[in-house]
């Protein structure tokens, strides 16, 4: 029963028919991106076996898809904020399921980089409007909590579904397959989309500034290509040159934003604590977590010897995890507060990480499964309550810019993280002292180990194995250490910084 003595906004929010609805078609969109995200890192021996891609070429077919993300999301949030952000998504979607066809039947590494990149180019358009949506879709507090919660154990649900999904298909069908999953999903999304989603934009949004969405694009790309490539070759004269074009143009990015009279991004939102902290605790995360999340497959398939979707399916637990906690964490934000679920969720990843220096060759699964449960918990409290902290403390028309600085947290914590405790693990795997006759490559990763192995004597074989497994679990450790030690730092900022920060109430 609705009271006639609610608060309007609540009465608009009960009422509206078909928010849940138009809910389930947002959440498509994020499970495509974030299986998508998942799927090509299993496929990469397959597209190196098929096209033939050098090592650089093979960089950038894995990397170009965030690179190009990071820089647009902005942009692309505040385009929907202004042209209307149901247009914005349904025309991403259509053009990502398109796209998805071009990454399938890539014929060359140059094409398939091409492809990576304007897949990044419609998924920028996706994950900002989804947030900005749901933001003008739920105007009851409460409600708009467990959407967002929903929303995040979806993304958390799409990359254990992405490693599970691709390896099927890698074990039954050739490497394409893994894009050409994402076409039914995008055909049920726009037919259902047109009829659920309301149009929401900004009333008064001024123009689209070009010149900041390019100071936006190169600055993003340009800084974290340089950090990428600081922890792989060291501080090198081009890597300087280009760190200091990305922080020029950043820096150029925010002058402008701040003497403009319609900003592309208003960077007075910063000024807000709660936003700030929110932000930072994001991005942070993202970063101590990494390290896991891309060297865990290989840990599973080239240490422990599982199949591609045995391993999908033994990192299950952090998604269940995820999905349990993003349901619930806004009503535990409400009942304690939000500042001891997101540290408390921070310092209990931080903990599971540190469990994980204790992985070995032989390791059982349940201690692996219990720290990856634990991961999962923990990042769904954090990350849906952020998630409401950021979209609650903005008005409405700049909802799409906002879920936008949220997205680019957790895609340059991504970049920072892979690039800073992907150089942990490189620098300590690489001095690994392998038996006689083991060759040059084999030292460059655990996966050119494994194949160099499948051509010499069974006996030097297993000798390379072993001291390149032990090479890359001393690095895995470290990585997991530094891990936790950044996710246990940001429990302790997140602490002070979300101080005195409440979800808002029904009324």
């Amino acid at each position: 029963m609705t009271s006639t003595l609610q608060p309007a906004a609540t009465t608009e929010a009960v009422t509206r028919p078909g928010r849940w609805l138009a809910l389930s078609v947002l959440v498509l969109a994020v499970l495509l991106v974030a299986v998508d995200a998942t799927v090509l890192g299993l496929a990469t021996p397959y597209i190196s076996e098929d096209l033939n891609p050098s090592g650089t070429q093979l960089l950038w077919i894995g990397d170009v898809y965030s690179f190009v993300i990071a820089g647009l999301l902005v942009s692309m949030g505040s385009l929907g904020d202004r042209i209307g952000r149901k247009r914005i998504l349904l025309g991403g979607a259509t053009a990502f399921g398109a796209i998805s066809v071009l990454n399938a039947y890539a014929t060359t590494p140059e094409l398939m980089i091409l492809a990576r990149a304007l897949l990044g180019v419609a998924g920028a358009t996706l994950m900002p409007a989804t947030l900005a949506l749901i933001r003008n879709l739920f105007h009851d507090p409460r409600e708009r909590s467990l959407a967002v919660g929903i929303w995040g154990a979806t993304a958390s649900a799409g990359t254990a579904v992405g490693p599970i999904a691709g390896g099927f298909l890698l074990e039954h069908f050739w490497w394409g397959s893994v894009f050409l999953i994402n076409l039914p999903v995008m055909a049920v999304l726009v037919l259902v989309g047109i009829r659920t989603l309301p149009e929401s934009r900004n009333p008064n949004p001024g123009p689209w500034d070009l010149i900041s969405v390019v100071l936006s694009l190169v600055g993003m790309i340009a800084v974290v290509y340089a950090v990428k490539e600081a922890a792989t070759h060291g501080f090198t004269w081009p890597v300087l040159g280009t760190a200091l074009l990305g922080a020029t143009a950043l820096y150029g990015f925010v002058h402008r934003q701040l003497t403009m009279p319609a900003p592309l991004l208003d960077m007075r939102l910063f000024r807000r604590r709660g936003f700030s902290g929110a932000v930072l605790a994001d991005l942070l995360t993202v970063l101590g977590m990494s390290g896991l999340v891309f060297f865990l497959s290989q840990y599973l398939q080239l240490v422990q010897g599982r199949r591609p979707f045995e391993a999908g399916l033994a990192e299950l637990p952090a998604a269940a995890g995820a999905v349990a906690a993003g349901l619930i964490a806004g009503r535990a934000a409400r009942r304690f507060s939000v500042r001891a679920v997101v540290s408390g969720g921070l310092a209990a990843v931080g903990l599971a990480l540190a469990a994980l220096t204790a992985l070995g060759r032989s390791t059982g699964y349940p201690l692996l499964g219990a720290a990856l449960l634990v991961v999962g918990i923990g990042a769904g409290f954090s990350f849906t309550v952020t998630a409401d902290v950021i979209l609650s403390s903005v008005p409405k028309d700049q909802a799409g810019a906002a879920s936008a600085v949220s997205e680019t947290a957790y895609e340059l914590g991504a970049a920072l993280g892979i690039a800073l405790l992907g150089s942990i693990v490189t620098g300590a795997y690489r001095g690994f002292t392998g038996p006689a006759g083991t060759p040059a490559q084999a030292h460059e990763s655990l996966g050119a180990a494994v194949q160099a192995a499948t051509e010499m004597p069974p006996h030097t074989a297993e000798a390379l194995l072993t001291a390149s497994r032990d090479a890359f679990l001393h690095g895995l450790h470290l990585a997991s250490g530094a891990g936790a030690a950044v996710l246990l730092g940001t429990a302790l900022v997140a602490w002070f910084l979300l101080k005195g920060q409440k979800l808002e109430s029904a009324g």
